[in-house]
């Protein structure tokens, strides 16, 4: 006991490589598995307005329908099932797409292959997943550029050594540099040896999907992934109303598997949704309950999670547009449709229009964030790093981004009323007119009591002055650098790493390069 109490005093003192590499990554940052929520939810819709919503989405489904296109299989399945198929189009029987996705779990884990960072998806649990889709990166050094595969690895990095940080996530930027045909390969093998939280397949073309599910398999054990969730993976609508085959032949992989599959309609309200929050929901509630029934049509009792990436577009030049209010309202309603259906869901993350890591990328950012937070999301991806709607991964922004979430991880901690939080003892020992710095209570809780930016200064004007007067993203340049530099790579079985540099190389062997 001895040796622990002196160990924890050299910490305090800032003793050990430990304790130096915690001050140069910034500190203040509470390290989790994933966020359990001990806050409200913030719902907007009463009941009226939810069942409104509801049948409105049963009449597209039956009147309307959805397209699954260039997939037989689909059409077949969905026509055993009573569905009315016809081309392409599919429309269901009112309660059919409700019933199927019965079998599906409300509550799931996807398991690491460091067991003390598996990830709950679903309940009162929200895991923060990093940016995903960008194929430019950018950061103060370079400015704006093409990614590669060396950024792939920093982000995977990034995301491993960052406390707020619970998922590895997917492709984090694309790596253009890498043959289209053979870069998943390489992609997945980064977040395997690079990190030991949870990660994401790819979804580009069923052969990558089955070749993701091939290389956990490595990792984990056949038996293990046959029984166990290892992999979730992003399967976005063709909105408005379609599935294409590349996102149908993924989530039949994925889901045949027993794999997660998160069914997100991809919607700029005003082209690919009405431009009413009330239409948007309609149509994104009509694409899930598709999506996701079909999931358990391939193997019923597959996870799968109700997706919703809802943003509105600028009617005067058609762009997207992000950080606005209606999106976040559909955020809200979407939230309540997806526990009522019994699903986990996700939407939202920092997402934010701005080309560089400014103050419109701040505002926008926070705006979407505390909505997404607010709304229960379960699984949050574009967490951290996005920039300019999405086609850049930026280096500071990941890092300010990481700031912003570790404070939504203590907001959701809600208020502490044990003993130690009421606080009753150092308002007895203080008494009027006196200050509370000096007393016990504060002394003894002063390390934790109050959130420590990474980023922000809150010094004088005179010592932000003497240290160069830096903006918030010069301060995030040089963190970001400081996480890579201190970056050590988690323990990887050497005969599981052999095993998948064996894979890796026989699949590229197989096939000539492709870039397009």
């Amino acid at each position: 006991m001895s040796d622990v109490r002196d160990e924890q005093r050299g910490r305090r003192r800032g003793g050990g490589a430990e304790a130096r590499r915690e001050r140069r990554r910034g500190g203040g940052q509470q390290s989790l598995r994933y966020i359990t929520r001990k806050v409200p939810l913030y719902e907007i819709l009463n009941e009226e307005g939810l069942a409104l919503i509801e049948a409105n989405a049963d009449t597209v489904l039956e009147e309307i329908g959805i397209e699954f296109r260039d997939d037989e299989e689909a059409l077949a399945l969905w026509k055993a099932a009573g569905a009315d198929v016809s081309g392409a189009r599919v429309r269901f029987p009112k309660g059919l797409c409700r019933e199927l996705i019965r079998t599906a779990p409300p509550v799931f884990t996807q398991a690491a292959r460091n067991p003390e960072r598996s990830v709950q998806i679903g309940g009162d649990a929200t895991v923060f997943a990093p940016v995903y889709g960008p194929p430019f990166i950018r950061n103060l050094d370079e400015g704006r550029r093409y990614a590669t595969i060396e950024d792939f690895r920093n982000f995977v990095k990034l995301a491993y050594v960052a406390p707020a940080i619970h998922h590895s996530g997917g492709t984090v930027c694309e790596p253009v540099d890498l043959p289209v045909n053979k870069r998943h390969l390489d992609m997945v093998y980064a977040h395997i040896r690079y990190s030991d939280k949870p990660f994401m397949g790819s979804v580009t073309h069923p052969e990558r999907a089955a070749d993701s599910v091939a290389m956990a398999r490595l990792v984990f054990g056949d038996a293990f992934v046959d029984s166990n969730c290892v992999l979730i993976n992003l399967i976005n609508a063709n909105s408005p109303m379609v599935f294409d085959e590349t996102m149908l032949g993924a989530l039949k992989v994925y889901a045949r598997a027993g794999q997660a599959t998160i069914v997100t309609p991809f919607i700029l309200a005003g082209a690919m949704s009405p431009v009413t929050v009330a239409g948007t929901l309609t149509q994104v509630l009509a694409e899930v309950l598709a999506g996701a029934a079909f999931t358990q049509l391939v193997r019923p009792g597959a996870p799968v999670v109700f997706g919703c990436f809802a943003s509105s577009i600028s009617m005067q030049s058609g762009a997207p547009t992000f950080g606005t209010p209606e999106p976040s309202l559909v955020s809200f309603g979407a939230a309540q449709l997806a526990r009522r259906l019994g699903l986990p869901f996700r939407t939202g993350g920092s997402l934010c229009g701005s080309k560089i890591a400014d103050a419109q990328a701040a505002y926008e950012s926070a705006n979407t964030l505390n909505a997404t937070v607010l709304a229960g999301t379960n699984f949050v991806l574009h967490a951290a790093g996005w920039l300019e709607g999405g086609l850049a991964a930026g280096y500071e922004k990941f890092v300010m981004d990481c700031d912003q979430i570790a404070m939504q991880q203590r907001v959701c901690e809600g208020v502490d009323l044990s003993e130690n939080g009421q606080a009753m003892d150092a308002i007895r020992e203080v008494g009027p007119g006196s200050h509370y710095l000096g007393c016990a209570h504060t002394q003894a809780n002063f390390e934790t009591a109050f959130y420590r930016s990474t980023i922000a200064d809150n010094n004088s004007f005179e010592q932000w002055q003497a240290e160069g007067e830096k903006r918030a993203d010069e301060r995030a340049n040089a963190l970001w650098k400081t996480w890579l530099a201190d970056y050590e790579a988690p323990a990887l079985d050497a005969g599981v790493d052999e095993a998948l540099q064996a894979f890796i190389a026989k699949k590229k062997e197989s096939m000539p390069d492709a870039f397009a």
